[in-house]
């Protein structure tokens, strides 16, 4: 294990190994955990990143869940709007402000403590969510809260750049990041107390924590942000080697650490399947901005009403329907669907179709253990290079970054995936336009996790998603 300046790093935390390295190399504001002897677990309020949706913490709400942490007790916030402004201080159709998302999460951590009748929550964020957990517990909550975690937030902007951007709230140099680093004591530190902070970040490949500007589409310039510009003042810094911005969050070395963190225990990171699973969630579509259409679609997790969703059985192996569909709904105002009860083991498609969308055909692993937050959103197909193909196909991972050089991963027998650059974890998508349209099996694979879907014929409006769980 190596110590920087503000960190406590695991260069290879392998689960319970790693854990038991981690406990009491806290800082001093960070040592306190909850009674591991409590009958009952505080509620956990999570908050997804920027342009993201409640869905991301599908496979960390399992885990919470397998290592005994009760269902009704672990609460994920859905902003409306997810996408941060251009300018914080200028109000920009389809998006949110700093002071938005702070208002939008404080409402969710009344409703959280008013439900379960408790007197602090737990508050985990992944990225951008960090930043409305630290404005939230600096300006007025922080009685509310007793331990925060964030997942890859850029503390310290994702550039840092005098006169550059300087009214997003991604630049270290601008106002609003200013004001939260600011120091809250004599030692310096950035975190409000007595709120017990834990940041986990990775050694390296955390896109948004880059001294080149590569991934801000400027290559060659400094960003003057390191590797730690996730890291707080005052907090437990922990460093997990490879992860990507995501994972930082999402993987199972992030949650090992979380749990560790919040219960001073070392948890079980498989996901233990139930007997019976239920699905549910909810159809949300893409907007367009009213001043500026030709600027394109830009995401929301609005509920979008008289969506039609069929689900099939599918063969594993070639992601052919298995009969007739297993569950057929239209949404409603709320933009709900389920409960679905799948069989165990069974692999699924989903099509959904939608008034000014295409029919998106989304095919999916097995499902282990029940969720709320199985959202789903149609494609729209805007660009030039998609409309002009026979078929478009998209394998995407929700929860993670392709890396090309750290994953074993395969998309219709190309590796690495179109798309997908041969060093980084930058990209979690990646798009395969075909010259045909012929009906046939199209598979994919990320690390152990593998995919059938069809081929579908854009003509007719179709899309084919694979889409990793993992």
């Amino acid at each position: 294990m190596l110590f920087t300046r503000r960190a406590v790093t695991a260069a290879a935390l392998m689960l319970a190994t790693a854990l038991s390295l981690l406990t009491g190399c806290a800082a001093p504001s960070a040592k306190s955990s909850m009674s591991d002897s409590s009958a009952t677990y505080p509620p956990i309020v999570f908050v997804h990143g920027n342009g993201d949706s409640a869905a991301l913490w599908l496979t960390t709400l399992w885990r919470f869940e397998s290592n005994g942490w009760p269902r009704e007790r672990l609460h994920v916030i859905e902003l409306p709007y997810p996408l941060a402004r251009d300018n914080d201080s200028k109000a920009q159709p389809g998006r949110s402000g700093t002071a938005e998302h702070m208002a939008y999460l404080k409402g969710e951590v009344e409703r959280v403590l008013r439900s379960n009748g408790a007197s602090q929550v737990v508050l985990m964020g992944n990225s951008r969510g960090g930043y409305a957990i630290r404005n939230y517990i600096q300006n007025g909550g922080a009685a509310t809260v007793s331990h925060a975690v964030l997942g890859g937030t850029p503390n310290h902007g994702v550039w840092a750049i005098q006169g550059y951007n300087e009214g997003s709230e991604f630049s270290g140099t601008g106002a609003f990041l200013k004001g939260l680093n600011a120091p809250k004591n004599a030692n310096g530190d950035e975190v409000t107390s007595p709120v017990r902070w834990m940041t986990v970040r990775s050694d390296k490949n955390d896109k948004y924590a880059q001294p080149d500007g590569l991934w801000i589409g400027a290559k060659g310039t400094p960003t003057n942000v390191g590797y730690d510009g996730p890291e707080l003042m005052g907090a437990r810094n922990v460093v997990i080697a490879g992860l990507d911005h995501r994972e930082t969050s999402f993987a199972p070395t992030a949650f090992a650490a979380a749990f560790e963190f919040l219960t001073g225990r070392a948890p079980k990171v498989d996901i233990v399947p139930e007997a019976q699973v239920a699905l549910s969630g909810v159809v949300t579509g893409l907007g367009l901005n009213p001043n500026d259409p030709a600027s394109g679609d830009y995401v929301n997790n609005l509920p979008l009403a008289g969506a039609e969703l069929s689900i099939y059985e599918t063969d594993a192996a070639t992601g052919q329907r298995l009969g007739a569909p297993v569950y057929t709904r239209k949404t409603g105002p709320d933009g709900r669907w389920g409960p679905f009860s799948p069989r165990a083991g069974v692999t699924h498609e989903f099509e959904l179709k939608a008034t000014g969308y295409a029919t998106t055909h989304f095919y999916r692993s097995p499902f282990p253990r029940s969720s709320s937050i199985l959202n789903l959103r149609p494609e729209r197909v805007t660009a030039a290079a998609d409309k002009e193909a026979q078929a478009l196909v998209i394998f995407t991972r929700p929860r993670g970054y392709f890396d090309a050089q750290r994953d074993t991963l395969r998309f219709d027998g190309r590796t690495p995936p179109p798309g997908v650059p041969p060093a980084g974890a930058g990209v979690s998508s990646s798009r395969l336009r075909l010259d045909n349209a012929a009906d046939r099996a199209i598979t994919a694979e990320f690390n152990g996790e593998r995919l059938a879907g069809r081929v579908w014929p854009a003509a007719a409006g179709h899309v084919s998603v694979l889409e990793l769980t993992y």
